[in-house]
C-alpha cells in the first residue's frame, strides 16, 4: 500500500482520513459505507482537511482496538485488512475494506433500518428504504426491473407498441416477450416485469409516475432564467428520441474557417449527446420516487441527470476504463436488441472520444446526493481532431456536389463499411451531413455541413 500516493489524493468515494480514534462512530460509519458501496481505505493518523500526517502513538494497540470495535459493532461480520505503514518517525494505520458480498452491513446499535450507510463522494449517507432494498437486491444478484408485477397479467403490456419499436430491427413475436424478460412466470401465472411495464406498459405512468424526462434550456450558466422547457412522458424509446431532438434544437452553431471553405458545427457532439441520454435512461434507478430524469442546457454546458448512484461496487474512475455494471437488465437487454446500446461499457468511452475529437474537454461524471450527472461542455479547448484520412474525406467533399460512400471509399482506400464508420463519426462531430431516405439508403450522399 503506497502511503505517499494516497496522501496526494483528496478524500473521496474510496478514501478517507482520520486524525485519531477519538470518535470511533465516524470510523465505523465510513467502514460500513465502504463495504456497502465500492470499498475503500481509511487512514488513521492523517488530518482530513490538511492531509498533514500526525501519526499514531501506539500502532499495535490502535490496530487491536480497531479490530475489536469493528467486530463488536458491525453486522454482518466485516473483516478489514489492517496495515501499519511507517511514516518518518511515526506510523499510520491503514484500514482497507473491499466491496462486500454480504451487504448490507450496518451498525448493530442503530439496527439495519437506521444503521446502514453508503458512500456518496467523500461523505457517508444513511441509506433510505429504497436504497436498502437495492443493496439487498444486489447481494441476491437481482435487478429491480426484473421483478414481477404480481397484480397484473400479460395484457398489461402493449404488444403493438413493442412491435412498432422493434420493427426497424426485427419482427417481434409474442414468445420474445418472455425471452427478453418483459414477461415472466410467477406462481404459475404470466405477469409483466417492472422493466416490461416501464418500456411498454399500457398504464406505465400510473405505476411509475416519475419515469419521464424533463428538459429545459436556460439563459446563462445557472437555472435562474428558463427560456424553453418540455416534458417527455412517453415510452422510453420515444422519450430518448424526443429529448435528443430538444437538445439538438438548442445546440448553437459555431463557425470555423477550414482549409477550403467555411464550415459550421454543432456545439455539442451528437454522438456524445445520444450516449449520455441513453445511459441516463438505461441506468436510472426507477425504484426512487420524486424526481424524473433531467436534461438541462446552459450557455456553456449540457447536464443530464438521472436518479440513482452508480451501481454498488463501481466508482466514477472505473467508467473511463470501460468497466460497467448494468442496473436494469431488462431495459439493457431490450436497448441492446434495438441497437441503442452497442456493447456493454463502451458508451462512456465513445462519449469521451466524441468530445475529444470535437475539441471539447472530457465530459464530467459525478454522483450528487442520490443522483448521477453527466456534463458535456461546449467550449472548445482544442481544434477538432482530423487525421489524414478524415482530411482527405473533407477535401473530397469540398466541391459541394455530394458523394456516395463508394466514391469516397475509392479515394481513401478503405472498404465501404470502414468508410461508412468514418462518415458516421464525422457526421456525429457536425462536419458532414447525410442526405437520403434513411441509414439503409444505398444512394445516400454526403456533404460538408453548412
Amino acid at each position: 500500500m503506497d502511503l505517499v500516493e494516497m496522501l496526494t489524493r483528496p478524500e473521496g468515494k474510496t478514501l478517507e482520513f482520520k486524525r485519531d480514534l477519538s470518535s470511533p462512530d465516524g470510523v465505523l460509519r465510513t467502514l460500513v459505507a465502504f463495504a456497502n458501496t465500492a470499498g475503500g481505505t481509511l487512514l488513521v493518523g492523517v488530518e482530513d482537511r490538511s492531509r498533514n500526517v500526525r501519526g499514531v502513538s501506539d500502532a499495535l494497540d490502535v490496530e487491536e482496538r480497531i479490530a475489536n470495535v469493528v467486530s463488536d459493532s458491525i453486522a454482518p461480520r466485516l473483516l478489514p485488512e489492517i496495515e501499519i505503514l511507517p511514516w518518518r518517525r511515526t506510523q499510520v494505520i491503514a484500514i482497507q475494506i473491499h466491496p462486500s458480498a454480504a451487504r448490507p452491513h450496518y451498525l448493530k446499535r442503530e439496527g439495519a433500518e437506521s444503521g446502514t450507510y453508503v458512500r456518496v463522494g467523500s461523505t457517508n449517507r444513511r441509506a433510505d428504504a429504497e436504497m436498502l432494498q437495492e443493496l439487498r437486491r444486489t447481494a441476491r444478484g437481482e435487478s429491480y426491473d426484473e421483478q414481477p408485477m404480481m397484480d397484473l397479467d400479460s395484457e398489461a403490456l402493449d404488444f403493438r407498441a413493442a412491435s412498432e419499436s422493434f420493427k426497424p430491427t426485427r419482427t417481434l413475436r409474442r414468445r420474445d416477450l418472455e425471452t427478453l424478460r418483459l414477461l415472466t412466470t410467477h406462481q404459475g401465472h404470466t405477469v409483466p416485469t417492472v422493466g416490461g411495464m416501464l418500456l411498454f406498459g399500457r398504464e406505465r405512468e400510473r405505476y411509475f409516475p416519475d419515469a419521464w424526462i424533463q428538459a429545459g434550456r436556460f439563459s446563462g450558466r445557472d437555472k435562474a432564467k428558463i427560456v424553453d422547457g418540455a416534458e417527455f412522458r412517453g415510452a422510453p424509446v420515444a422519450a430518448i428520441d424526443a429529448a435528443i431532438a430538444f437538445i439538438e434544437k438548442h445546440s448553437l452553431h459555431g463557425a470555423e474557417i477550414g482549409k477550403v471553405r467555411r464550415m459550421e458545427r454543432w456545439s455539442l457532439p451528437p454522438v456524445a449527446v445520444r450516449e449520455a441520454v441513453i445511459n441516463a435512461v438505461a441506468h436510472a434507478d426507477y425504484a426512487q420516487r420524486g424526481a424524473p430524469i433531467r436534461v438541462s442546457i446552459f450557455d456553456d454546458r449540457l447536464e443530464i441527470e438521472n436518479p440513482g448512484l452508480l451501481p454498488f461496487g463501481l466508482t466514477v474512475a472505473d467508467l473511463a476504463h470501460g468497466i460497467s455494471k448494468l442496473r436494469n437488465r431488462v431495459i439493457g437487454r431490450v436497448f441492446h436488441a434495438l441497437g441503442l446500446i452497442e456493447q456493454w461499457g463502451s458508451g462512456i468511452q465513445r462519449m469521451t472520444a466524441a468530445c475529444r475529437e470535437a475539441g471539447l474537454q472530457d465530459p464530467l461524471f459525478e454522483e450528487i446526493a442520490t443522483r448521477f450527472r453527466t456534463t458535456i461542455f461546449t467550449s472548445q479547448v482544442n481544434p477538432p481532431t482530423l487525421d489524414d484520412t478524415d482530411q482527405a474525406i473533407v477535401d473530397r467533399l469540398s466541391d459541394g456536389q455530394g458523394k456516395l460512400t463508394s466514391e469516397i471509399a475509392a479515394v481513401i482506400g478503405l472498404t465501404s463499411r470502414a468508410t461508412r464508420t468514418r462518415l458516421a463519426r464525422l457526421a456525429g462531430n457536425g462536419l458532414v451531413r447525410e442526405v437520403g431516405s434513411g441509414p439503409q439508403d444505398p444512394k445516400r450522399r454526403y456533404f460538408l455541413a453548412k
